[in-house]
C-alpha cells in the first residue's frame, strides 16, 4: 500500500532506463518508509539485495552478505575476510548475471560500517574501478540506511573517492496531511480530518506509525493501545529508535531535552549553558545530525540572518514523548480517553497545532496566494524591556513583494472568537515587531485555526487573512 512518493518512484524507475550505471543514496529519517519505497517500486525483484545487521561486528556482517549472495543465485562460497573480498565475489556474481539490468539494493550501510572494517573504502573500489568501468554500463546501485547523518556525510558528502559519484539522491521526507488522510482512507480507519491532524500532531507524517492505527479502535484508544498500554509498542520506541541512529546517542538526547524546555526554542549559547554540553565542535555535530535526521530546525531571526540561530524541536513524536512518556512511569493504561478535554491536553494540543503549521509551510503559502513569490520564514521574539512586554511570534512570512505576515495558530474545536485580550496581545505583537525591526513593508496579521473564525469586530479589525485546517490538507 504504496501512498504518495510517485515522484520518488519515477526517479527510481528512470536509473533502469538510463543508458549509464547509477549510483543512488535514499536517505530520511528511520521509519519513513526508505525500504518500502524501494522494494515496492522495483517489484521486490533485485540482482542483489542485502540488509546490515544491527550491533554486530565485521566477521557477521561479512557472513550476512555471504549469505546474501548465495540467496541471490551465487554458488556456495567460504565467508569473505574482508570487504574487498566481499565486494570481489559480488562482481563476479554480476559477470554471471543475465538480468539486463543488475538492480543492487544494499540497506542500512550505517550497520554494515563498522569500526575499521574498511567498508566504504571497498565500496568505492566497487563503483570506481569496476561498476562504472564496464563497457555495459548495466549496474543501478542503491543504497540507504536508518542513520541520516552517517549517509549524508559518508555517502552523499563524501570528500574521498565516492566525491561526486552519486547520479542521484533521494531526501524521503514525512508525509503531508493530506497523504496521511490518503493512508488513512486505504487503511479504511474511518477518520475524521480532525482525528487526521490529532494523529499528526503525536505520529508526524511517519508511515510506519500509521500503519500501527486499527480501523477498529477510536484515535484515542488507539493512542492509549500503542504508548500506555502494558504491552505498547511505542512505549520505548524513543530510546530504541536514537539507538539505532547513533553509536552513543547521550549527548543528542540531552540536546533534545533542553530544547523540549521552552517552546520557542533555544540558541547555540543557551544549549551551553547546561553542564553536559560545551560550545564545541562536538555541538556542532550533534546540532547537525539532529537536523539532517529532521528533529530540529534552525530558524532566523528577522534581521540576524547571520548570528544567534534559534534550533527548535519540530518532530512531533519526539514532543509527544517528552510531554507525556518521559516523566510518567507507572500511567493509567487508559490515560489518553480518559484526559480528554481536560486543560494540559488542551494546552498541548495548542502547542502541537503550532508545529503542524510549521510543518505545512508550502500549504500555508498556497492558500495565501504567494506560492510563487520569494519568502524567507522565521520566528521572532524580543525581550521585556522599558516597560514594554516581552513578544513571540512562532511563524513570520517574510514576502518578496513588500509584506510581511505574522501568522497566529489557533488550535479550537469550533470556530475561533478573537476577544478583546487576544486582540490587544496581537495588536501589541505587531507593534513590537514593527518598532525592533523597524521594517519598511506592510505588516499583516495571518490567523490559522482549526474552522475558522467568527468574524466579530476584533477580527475585523486586525485579521488581514484566514486560513483553516482544510487548507493544510492541500
Amino acid at each position: 500500500m504504496l501512498i504518495g512518493r510517485s515522484k520518488q518512484q519515477e526517479e527510481l524507475r528512470a536509473l533502469v532506463e538510463s543508458r549509464e550505471s547509477q549510483f543512488c543514496a535514499i536517505y530520511g529519517r528511520r521509519r519513513i518508509g526508505k525500504t518500502y519505497l524501494v522494494r515496492e517500486t522495483f517489484n521486490y525483484h533485485f540482482t542483489f539485495q542485502h540488509t546490515g545487521l544491527a550491533d554486530q561486528p565485521l566477521k557477521k556482517q561479512l557472513s550476512s552478505f555471504r549469505d546474501s549472495l548465495i540467496s541471490a543465485g551465487a554458488p556456495k562460497q567460504p565467508v569473505p575476510k574482508n570487504w574487498s573480498e566481499a565486494f570481489t565475489a559480488l562482481q563476479t556474481f554480476l559477470q554471471n548475471s543475465e538480468d539486463k539490468k543488475k538492480i543492487i539494493f544494499i540497506d542500512e550501510l550505517s550497520w554494515i560500517d563498522t569500526p575499521k572494517s574498511g567498508f566504504v573504502s571497498a565500496l568505492e573500489h566497487f563503483w570506481n574501478a569496476w561498476a562504472t568501468a564496464r563497457k555495459e554500463q548495466d549496474i543501478v546501485l542503491i543504497v540507504c540506511g536508518s542513520s541520516t547523518s552517517w549517509i549524508t556525510n559518508k555517502i552523499i558528502n563524501n570528500h574521498g573517492g565516492l566525491h561526486n559519484r552519486l547520479t542521484c539522491t533521494i531526501h524521503l521526507e514525512p508525509f503531508t496531511l493530506s497523504e496521511c488522510e490518503k493512508f488513512a482512507k486505504t487503511a479504511q480507519l474511518g477518520f475524521s480530518r480532525t482525528d487526521i491532524a490529532n494523529a499528526y500532531m503525536i505520529f508526524g507524517g511517519v508511515p510506519f506509525y500509521w500503519s500501527l492505527l486499527k480501523r477498529t479502535e477510536s484515535l484515542p484508544q488507539n493512542i492509549d493501545r500503542l504508548f500506555f498500554d502494558k504491552d505498547a509498542k511505542l512505549k520505548y520506541e524513543y530510546r530504541e529508535m536514537f539507538a539505532s541512529l547513533f553509536k552513543d546517542p547521550s549527548l543528542h538526547l540531552k540536546v533534545l531535552e533542553e530544547l523540549c524546555k521552552k517552546k520557542a526554542g533555544l540558541t547555540r549559547e543557551q544549549l551551553t549553558q547546561s553542564p553536559d554540553l560545551k560550545n564545541d565542535g562536538t555541538l556542532t555535530k550533534i546540532l547537525e545530525e539532529l537536523e539532517q535526521c529532521g528533529f530540529i530546525q534552525r530558524y532566523h531571526k528577522i534581521g540576524q540572518e547571520k548570528k544567534g540561530a534559534l534550533f527548535q524541536i519540530i518532530d512531533n513524536f519526539v514532543l509527544f514523548h517528552f510531554k507525556f512518556l518521559a516523566t510518567n512511569k507507572n500511567i493509567d493504561k487508559q490515560f489518553w480517553s480518559k484526559s480528554l478535554n481536560t486543560a494540559p491536553l488542551n494546552t498541548w494540543y495548542g502547542l502541537a497545532f503550532e508545529r503542524l503549521c510549521l510543518q505545512h509551510i508550502d500549504q500555508i503559502k498556497s492558500a495565501l496566494g504567494i506560492s510563487g513569490i520569494l519568502t524567507n520564514t522565521a520566528s521572532w521574539f524580543s525581550k521585556a524591556s522599558d516597560g514594554n512586554d516581552g513578544a513571540q511570534i512562532d511563524l513570520v512570512i517574510d514576502r518578496n513583494d513588500g509584506i510581511i505576515d505574522i501568522c497566529e495558530m489557533k488550535y479550537c474545536r469550533d470556530k475561533y472568537s478573537l476577544d478583546k485580550k487576544s486582540y490587544e496581545n496581537l495588536k501589541n505583537k505587531r507593534g513590537a515587531f514593527e518598532n525592533n525591526t523597524k521594517t519598511r513593508k506592510a505588516v499583516q496579521i495571518v490567523l490559522i485555526s482549526s474552522f475558522g473564525a467568527q468574524h466579530n469586530a476584533y477580527y475585523n479589525e486586525l485579521i488581514h487573512q484566514e486560513i483553516t485546517l482544510d487548507d493544510l490538507f492541500k
